[in-house]
């Protein structure tokens, strides 16, 4: 049974071992990775990673990200991303390195078919402007990073809110809340509204603590602190043990 009401999970990450044991879950209903998770994850070679990846799930949307820094190459990688497979998602960064929205470039894309899922979004501003380059009736993403806000210090709810509005002249768009922190996050984002959200294989791993006894989870808190500070040799010189030695 689902812990959320509508919101999707997409599984975040670029270990392979990793991706095919949560494809076996299905909750997880979509992969997204991208060039940092890649690198960490010791991937070499982008294409032949990918391709492996379509080949052993080809029914769940998987989004890959292009890495060019100009719009004509940006597009070409796109189109080639696009070809690997049906249920591939082609992620454009908002903007290149040095500032430029990249609306030309989703613009071609999305009115060529391309499913585009627009990334490393942070601001109301930045979604209306993607909004406006979607085609009306070609699925796409809209990636939020909402994880990324909060760290500013900034409450990321009444932001994805504005989002959300933003979008609602693109009913084929969905909003994705990224990089979120915490399992809680997934909780917040179905229940204002948005469509999907990225969850990396660490936070994932704390579904089964949902609806926990909090009584029970404090005591076996306890015994983790006990059992460590035993198996440490950890020892505090008190009259007691003073007079006992």
């Amino acid at each position: 049974m689902s812990p959320v009401k509508n919101i999707k999970i997409f599984a975040d990450g670029a270990d392979i071992d990793g991706i095919l044991t949560l494809y076996k879950n299905p909750l997880i209903k979509g992969f997204t990775t991208n060039p940092t998770l890649m690198r960490k994850a010791g991937i070499e070679d982008y294409e032949d990673f990918a391709r492996r990846l379509v080949k052993a799930i080809p029914d769940r949307p998987i989004s890959f990200e292009v890495f060019a820094d100009d719009f004509d190459e940006m597009i070409s990688q796109g189109r080639v991303i696009a070809s690997w497979g049906n249920n591939v998602n082609v992620k454009i960064p908002v903007t290149t390195t040095k500032g430029a929205f990249t609306g030309p470039v989703v613009r071609t894309l999305a009115n060529a078919g391309v499913i585009v899922n627009v990334t490393a979004i942070m601001t109301e501003q930045q979604v209306a402007r993607v909004g406006e380059c979607l085609a009306p009736n070609v699925p796409a993403i809209v990636s939020v990073f909402a994880g990324r806000v909060a760290d500013t210090g900034r409450d990321p709810i009444p932001v994805m809110r504005a989002c959300l509005a933003a979008l609602s002249d693109r009913p084929k768009a969905e909003l994705l809340w990224a990089s979120p922190r915490e399992l809680l996050n997934i909780f917040q984002a179905d229940e204002m509204g948005c469509h999907i959200i990225t969850v990396s294989h660490d936070v994932l791993a704390k579904l089964s603590l949902v609806g926990k006894n909090l009584d029970d989870y404090s005591l076996e808190t306890v015994k983790m602190f006990h059992r460590d500070a035993t198996a440490a040799g950890f020892a505090i010189a008190t009259p007691a043990r003073r007079a006992a030695s």
